[in-house]
């Protein structure tokens, strides 16, 4: 799988996970889910991602 579907992939899982635990155990885990969003928000503009360096480091092609 390439870069770019690996990062929508944990982005979703990140995204999905912390709205269930959201509204399961605390509302504090919606912090999460704003991260997330404003993660992609700013990389949409820098074409700097965190997890996309993280990716790269493990081996990931792009």
């Amino acid at each position: 799988m390439e870069l770019n579907r690996w990062l929508r992939l944990i982005a979703g899982i990140f995204v999905t996970l912390s709205v269930v635990l959201g509204f399961l155990v605390s509302a504090k885990f919606y912090y999460v889910t704003a991260f997330v969003g404003l993660n992609l928000f700013q990389s949409s503009f820098t074409n700097w991602c965190p997890m996309m360096s993280l990716l790269r480091r493990l081996g990931v092609r792009g």
